[in-house]
């Protein structure tokens, strides 16, 4: 009987390793297909097709302002230049709607910085609009009936002879990585978005890391033991399991109604994701702080060290492991938030890249919220890039946790 019962458990044991191994295995291959495909999606968005185009400034006259120069003109009529036989007024438009209407102020801002070329005549790369960029990237089904398609018969007419003649490069996407959002796909980068997540990041950070370590340190050693401290530990946890998006209703109820705290600012944002943040801090500090051995306090108290000794030069050199650990996956959590930014204004259109806390901003997981929201279809190469963009900030946050206490990780 006792030799059945043996092979039962036998049994069952090795049911649960198969168990075990076939979720994680499960786990694995959803985990690579969800990366392959945004991989395979984001593949557009990383290249750009330019045209390489002559333009004429030797008719500018020198007195001329540099920036009062019509370079919106001068990129249009070098573009009608390869088209000779194009008069008619209705197809003029509609062959400089091929060209990104960025152009003209690439030529501008190129000028600017060359200031030499303000009288020459030289060849320019100019962008292309996101539907001719992905006709060039085979994501135009040409089969399709016209009426079907954004770009029609003509259009496609006239791309095709441009690249016949030799005039379309192919380039890595410079704006993908350099530049803030942008109406135009072809122009949109998420440089800003992501200089914005780090800067309210920072902000949360600098708040929530000493209030939240201290905190810890006062209710672990030397808050009195009452209702009003139980109460108080209550609540932390439970502000622990609240959904985001109620922070980011008490941040636009507080910190923008209240004080008038200005919209879209990475203050506001590191000020919400701080609340957020907090009750993972402490809670991970304390549990650091207590799973430090006991006889480290008694000694130091035995030796005649005073209770701030113990805590500050004991216990918590001896918790940092623990410590930085939490306060790195909490922000990590933060990181990834888009709810409570979104409820605080930091969905807001933002073009510029913000240089302080308190500059016009958005966020990379708003930023991803927006392009995927968005209707041209190049947007959704982008969104993808910005997701893995975002998962590889992750996993360097969260690598950094993971180092950060082998470093200093103390073996009892």
């Amino acid at each position: 009987m006792s030799s059945n019962n043996f092979k039962k458990r036998h049994r069952a044991e090795k049911r649960f390793k198969a168990y075990g191994l076939i979720s994680l295995v499960t786990a694995a291959i959803m985990l690579i297909v969800i990366i392959g495909s945004m991989i395979y999606k984001s593949i557009p968005a990383f290249t750009n097709y330019t045209l390489d185009l002559e333009v004429n400034m030797v008719s500018q006259s020198l007195d001329t302002d540099i920036e009062e120069i019509n370079y919106r003109g001068i990129v249009r009529d070098s573009f009608f230049s390869l088209f000779p036989e194009v008069q008619d007024r209705s197809e003029k438009r509609k062959l400089s709607k091929l060209i990104s209407s960025s152009a003209g102020y690439s030529l501008r801002d190129f000028i600017i910085e060359n200031p030499t070329y303000g009288n020459k005549k030289f060849y320019f790369s100019v962008l292309f609009t996101d539907d001719s960029d992905l006709f060039y990237k085979g994501y135009v089904d040409v089969y399709l009936p016209e009426d079907e398609r954004r770009l029609d018969n003509q259009e496609i007419f006239w791309l095709t002879k441009l690249q016949s003649r030799g005039r379309v490069e192919s380039k890595i996407s410079r704006n993908l990585f350099l530049n803030g959002d942008s109406r135009e796909p072809e122009v949109a980068g998420f440089y800003g978005a992501t200089i914005g997540s780090l800067i309210t990041i920072f902000v949360t950070l600098v708040l929530s890391f000493p209030i939240g370590v201290i905190t810890a340190i006062y209710l672990e050693n030397f808050a009195i033991k009452n209702r009003i401290t139980d109460f108080i530990e209550v609540n932390i946890n439970n502000l622990a399991a609240v959904p985001s998006i109620i922070f980011g209703l008490l941040g636009l109820a507080v910190f923008i109604n209240f004080f008038g705290m200005p919209r879209s600012v990475p203050l506001v944002g590191g000020l919400v994701l701080s609340l957020m943040t907090l009750p993972t801090i402490i809670i991970t500090t304390r549990s650091s702080l207590q799973s430090v051995p006991p006889s480290i306090r008694e000694a130091a108290l035995a030796m005649g060290a005073s209770e701030m000794q113990v805590v500050f030069q004991h216990l918590l050199p001896a918790a940092l492991p623990g410590i930085f650990t939490g306060a790195i996956i909490g922000l990590a959590r933060a990181f990834g938030e888009s709810a409570p930014l979104l409820l605080i204004g930091m969905v807001a259109f933002i073009v510029d890249i913000p240089a302080s806390i308190n500059d016009p901003a958005t966020a990379l997981p708003v930023q991803i919220y927006l392009w995927a929201d968005s209707p041209e279809r190049a947007f959704v190469a982008k969104t993808s890039a910005a997701t893995l963009i975002l998962i590889g900030l992750l996993i360097v946050i969260n690598l950094v946790a993971v180092i950060l206490r082998k470093r200093y990780e103390v073996k009892w």
